[in-house]
């Protein structure tokens, strides 16, 4: 037999295989919050993703970005919806082939960090924090936006005890007492703040560039074997955010969501007030993935290996985004 039969036979069996393996696939596992109300969550209750993928989509819940990266890296999960853009970049940075499809939600109300009200605390005395005990999920969009309020104030990381909890475990300790301060998002950031204060507001974040928003990731080889399917699963999701944004459909969408999420209707309503879920268009554009995001995945990884928190950062961010997959399903 000659090399080129040879060659000829090995392409074919692995084009057969290729195939055997697109068509063994019926299901794919999808990670997202709870305590996390989002306009998605209408398609998943509803079994829309399923019938438009046509595949049946396994959804499990998590409480940190992290605990997603993890989870894509050993296969479990496909595609996360709503994973923190410092998470992704931990990993990211650690070599994890990971990237980012899409600009799930921009949140910076629903994400802060909360000082214990006995301490009277605020962002005219933050210096005052030195020495003291905080709780902060590592990793995530809290710890980042920590991270960088702490600069801003002149707080030395270093003269903390930071403890690392999930946003639940942090109000439970920031309630009895046991941590001075406490960083976290959703329904772990509503339950502090009945126990203490923010230093800072959204918009007083933004004006400093702390930008606080969530991706949809998956992993490079996902991406590659089942990019027809990712488009599929990004126009679902487009189309929600769409329905949710006319406001048309409040009312039906709502309970929907609020159940799904886990919380009463009036929580995820308040949540979702201060929720922003750019359009396709808005998030092809020069903000977001044409550049803004990458660029803004750059910083965040400059103030985590500032802070010690990662050893080494990547050259550019440019590869871990690839926007092809929105632009073919808004297509």
């Amino acid at each position: 037999m000659s090399l080129k039969t040879k060659l000829a036979l090995a392409t074919a069996a692995a084009a057969l295989l290729g195939a055997t393996s697109a068509q063994a696939l019926d299901e794919i596992t999808v990670a997202y919050f709870l305590e996390w109300p989002m306009p998605f969550q209408y398609g998943k209750a509803n079994g829309i993703y399923d019938e438009a993928l046509g595949v049946k989509v396994n959804w499990v819940s998590f409480d940190t970005g992290t605990a997603m990266s993890a989870a894509m890296a050993s296969g479990d999960v496909q595609i996360a919806v709503s994973q923190g853009v410092p998470p992704f970049v931990v990993a990211a940075s650690a070599g994890q082939n990971l990237q980012i499809v899409d600009v799930a939600v921009s949140y910076s109300e629903n994400d802060n960090c909360v000082v214990a009200t006995a301490l009277e605390i605020d962002k005219t005395t933050a210096a005052d924090l030195a020495g003291k005990k905080v709780a902060v999920p590592i990793g995530t969009a809290a710890h980042y936006g920590f991270l960088s309020q702490m600069n801003h104030f002149g707080v030395d990381v270093g003269s903390l005890e930071v403890v690392d909890m999930a946003p639940p475990d942090g109000a439970v300790a920031l309630s009895q007492g046991n941590v001075d301060m406490a960083c976290g998002y959703g329904g772990g950031l509503r339950r502090m703040k009945e126990h203490g204060n923010v230093l800072l507001t959204g918009a007083e974040k933004e004006e400093l560039g702390i930008l606080v928003f969530d991706v949809t990731s998956t992993t490079e080889d996902f991406a590659a074997a089942e990019g027809e399917l990712l488009s599929d699963f990004l126009k679902v999701t487009a189309d929600m955010n769409a329905m949710w944004n006319a406001g048309d459909k409040t009312a039906e969408m709502l309970p929907v969501i609020a159940k799904d999420a886990g919380m009463s209707e009036a929580d995820a309503a308040a949540s979702l007030a201060t929720f922003t879920f750019p359009s396709v268009e808005e998030q092809l554009s020069a903000k977001w993935l044409g550049g803004g995001a990458q660029a803004f995945m750059g910083g965040v990884a400059d103030v985590f290996k500032g802070a010690g928190s990662i050893p080494s950062t990547l050259d550019s961010y440019e590869g871990a985004v690839d926007a092809s997959f929105l632009q073919s399903a808004s297509e």
